[in-house]
């Protein structure tokens, strides 16, 4: 079933261009996505891009009769620009079956109609299979760039070059994913990094207890750089650092306009991993296994969760937190760490131990 491209999204692949690296704005609404139409001419393509789409998924058995007539009403309504209702009947056709297909196609309706978080679960489900489709990624790294969250839209783009080189619309997003990343962006007004030189302020600079000095030279944290690259998890887990201490240490870093963990941050706020934990990580295995998606480790619901909820999204981050970052997730339990330590361990790596 032949689904029309829509003139403002999907016209060409070209692409404003990045210009200059600073003081960039992005315009989400002019980023092409991939039509359904599209995807289903790659189907036939077996031997040049992967067919996860044409996998079931679940066990959903509707009438087929049923779920026929749902598409044949939604391809109708959303010709005559009818999205809304083009989404309910896809709905409903997708609570009779699990042809991926019918996934790929509410969630391109649902970006167009700017029903962004229900879009993106929709694109996860369908590329969290051992071989999902191309164009499902490429979609999904388009939505994960305008949010900020160029790590993963840039693993995503990755994945699909790697499969096939000569993706057009892949190449493209990918240059533009990694021109994202590069930019400096002058108004953020509590930068950090190297050229910083509040970051090398020894730490007995300030008036802290004898405890809370004592607990940091043990951790081996000398400065406010050092201090910016721990949480307030790891801080609380260490023996005899108590909730005092913690509070004077916050009220120090805030009265410099800082926050503990916030050099472990990445582009968009989102957590990192500190440079010196990933090449310990990269020592033990290889940057691809760092680089696997927490989906291939098949977690059960509750785990799954916790990660999301740290925005954990690959085992080389998972590799770089603590048991007690881990434990301090609301409804994480001893039943869903061993869970994690299992399966970790499985691919030669374990969570972080504080010395």
């Amino acid at each position: 079933m032949g689904w029309p491209f829509l003139p403002d999204r999907t016209r060409g692949l070209e692409k404003p261009a990045r210009g200059a690296t600073r003081g960039y704005t992005r315009r989400p609404s002019h980023a092409p996505r991939v039509g359904p139409r599209c995807v289903a001419q790659h189907f036939s393509e077996r031997t040049r891009t992967m067919s996860g789409l044409d996998t079931v998924i679940g066990g959903k058995a509707g009438n087929p009769e049923v779920v026929k007539k749902h598409l044949a009403e939604a391809e109708r309504l959303e010709k005559g620009r009818d999205r809304e209702g083009g989404i309910r009947e896809l709905r409903a056709a997708r609570e009779l079956s699990d042809d991926p297909n019918i996934t790929f196609k509410l969630a391109y309706l649902l970006d167009l109609c700017g029903e962004e978080n229900e879009c993106v679960a929709l694109y996860t489900e369908i590329t969290s299979v051992k071989k999902p489709h191309l164009n499902a990624l490429v979609n999904l790294a388009v939505i994960l760039e305008d949010r900020g969250e160029y790590g993963r839209a840039e693993r995503l783009l990755v994945q699909v070059v790697d499969t096939d080189p000569n993706h057009p619309r892949a190449r493209l997003f990918l240059r533009d994913v990694q021109a994202s990343k590069d930019m400096k962006v002058d108004s953020e007004p509590n930068a950090i990094g190297p050229g910083n030189a509040i970051l090398d302020t020894p730490v007995t600079d300030f008036e802290l207890s004898v405890r809370a000095r004592n607990c940091l030279k043990k951790m081996q944290i000398r400065t406010l750089g050092d201090l910016l690259k721990i949480t307030e998890a790891e801080l609380l887990s260490y023996k005899n650092f108590g909730e005092q201490s913690l509070v004077e240490i916050k009220a120090m870093l805030q009265s410099k306009g800082l926050r503990l963990g916030q050099g472990l941050e990445g582009p968009g706020g989102r957590p990192g991993v500190r440079k010196d934990i990933l090449d310990e990580l990269k020592a033990m295995v290889p940057e691809a296994v760092l680089n696997k998606p927490i989906s291939a480790l098949e977690l059960s619901v509750r785990a799954r969760k916790a990660l999301q909820l740290l925005s954990i999204a690959t085992l080389g981050e998972l590799a770089s937190r603590t048991e007690a970052e881990l434990m301090g997730v609301k409804n994480f339990g001893a039943t869903s760490l061993h869970e994690i330590r299992e399966r970790l361990q499985q691919n030669g790596l374990s969570l972080r131990q504080l010395s």
